[in-house]
């Protein structure tokens, strides 16, 4: 058999050629390979299936970014969120306020599981609310006011309607100053609420509001007289909070199901006593927004290649002795809703701890994702952590830990002699040769 022709050199060379100049770019098309951080399937369960139709606006900028929504009632027999082990869905809507009792294998119960799980959440409530739903936004961190017949009414910021004595239907723009939740582009437009408000604990650092009442506003029942002061009142009210889980599972809950509607997201909008009329409510730009943060599309990191080794060195030690010169890096991206873009910050930092951190630096970033630092490792032995701890308002949390231990010198490693010593040396020396000359003079005297 024949031996193939050779290949010519000039073929090579622009084999070669093309190789090396592609090259970069592929690597960094396939860096990093990180899956997408959330599922695409929501289950929506609904308490009428009008609903889907009233607020068909929102579901379809659901479904525009690639959501798969299955739509149910609350008390269909076959809802379940889970088979076996396995979960079917990645999020949950409640759009059903009213519901005394989930149908299927849902339950307060499996809906808290859900949320433990890592899965994300969004609940809508009105004045109907019932217990069962009060109840789950209550185990989220966040409480509706006792008064069934409540409602927020603000005499001052509410919308100009056919309707002059409803002043329920207000006017809200209290946004959350967090780009990172809500978008780079300005909500213009105030949104339209009407519903009923809520409070959350100053001192529970996972819930924060996201859309507040003004000053002026008030929750009561707007059909009877004020015979003692309201039990929310001013920009405590909280019309729409958000959530994020210590797993970071996230939690949307409103106090309107109406603000979602097709109805508000159409309405034009101008404040009582204001001069300018928008032509359209902020509720689309804002609850679409929201909704992106909600669902993972914004603001969730992912760390990889977490890496340490001695400077000057690549491998990764089995252990590190006292005063070595060492490097730490990590690589963090943040997923843009399509792919994984570099993590760019200036405020990671690094712990190395045992019991408390002896060392604590922040890591420098080269705006491509890989985030490094340098140090001398303490004068201490024993069982070491390198420690990140990252929690940002809006970012899901980073927390990365490696163990390793530190050694001290071996009897070997110290230096043959110490400079500090050296006044230690002379006196031994001394003393020699003064013992010496004290020996010689005694015997050789008469």
């Amino acid at each position: 058999m024949s031996a193939p022709p050779s290949s010519s050199p000039l073929v090579l060379l622009l084999v070669t050629l093309v190789t090396l100049i592609s090259y970069p770019f592929f690597a960094a098309a396939a860096s990093p390979s990180l899956p997408p951080p959330r599922g695409m399937k929501i289950l929506v369960l609904l308490d009428d299936i009008a609903v889907k139709s009233s607020h068909s606006l929102y579901f379809s900028s659901l479904s525009s970014r690639g959501y798969d929504l299955d739509f149910k009632l609350s008390d269909d027999p076959s809802a379940s969120l889970r088979h076996y082990s396995h979960y079917l869905y990645d999020g949950l809507v409640l759009f059903c306020p009213s519901t005394e009792r989930f149908g299927g294998s849902i339950d307060q119960a499996a809906i808290l599981d859900f949320v433990d799980s890592g899965h994300d959440l969004i609940i809508a409530a009105d004045v109907n609310a019932s217990d069962l739903i009060k109840e789950i936004a209550t185990e989220c961190g966040v409480d509706f006011d006792e008064d069934p017949s409540a409602m927020v009414v603000d005499h001052l910021s509410h919308a100009v309607s056919e309707y002059e004595g409803d002043h329920t239907l207000i006017v809200a723009n209290n946004f959350i100053q967090a780009d990172i939740i809500l978008g780079n582009k300005k909500i213009e437009a105030p949104v339209l609420f009407q519903g009923i408000g809520h409070s959350i604990n100053p001192a529970n650092s996972l819930v924060f509001k996201v859309l507040s009442a003004s000053p002026a506003a008030y929750s009561a029942n707007p059909n009877a007289k004020l015979s003692s002061p309201p039990s929310l009142s001013g920009s405590t009210i909280s019309l729409v909070s958000v959530m994020q889980a210590r797993n970071n599972a996230r939690v949307l809950i409103s106090g309107s199901l109406s603000m979602f509607s097709n109805r508000f997201f159409r309405s034009s909008v101008q404040q009582y006593g204001a001069t300018i009329r928008h032509q359209k409510a902020g509720n689309e730009q804002f609850l679409t927004e929201i909704s992106k943060w909600i669902f993972h599309e914004r603001g969730h990191l992912q760390a990889v290649n977490v890496r340490h080794n001695k400077a000057g060195e690549v491998d990764e030690p089995a252990m590190y002795r006292i005063n070595d010169d060492l490097e730490y890096s990590v690589e963090i991206y943040e997923w843009s809703g399509t792919s994984w873009e570099p993590y760019v910050a200036n405020d990671v930092q690094v712990q190395f701890y045992m019991m408390s951190p002896y060392v604590l630096k922040t890591l420098s970033a080269d705006k491509k994702g890989v985030f490094s630092t340098n140090f001398k490792v303490p004068d201490v032995y024993g069982v070491f952590q390198f420690k990140v701890e990252y929690q940002k308002l809006g970012y899901t949390g980073l927390s990365l830990s490696k163990q390793i231990p530190v050694r001290p010198f071996r009897h070997n490693e110290y230096e043959r002699f110490i400079p500090t010593a050296y006044p230690y040396y002379g006196a031994a020396f001394s003393m020699m040769a003064g013992f010496f000359l004290f020996t010689f003079v005694h015997l050789y005297n008469k």
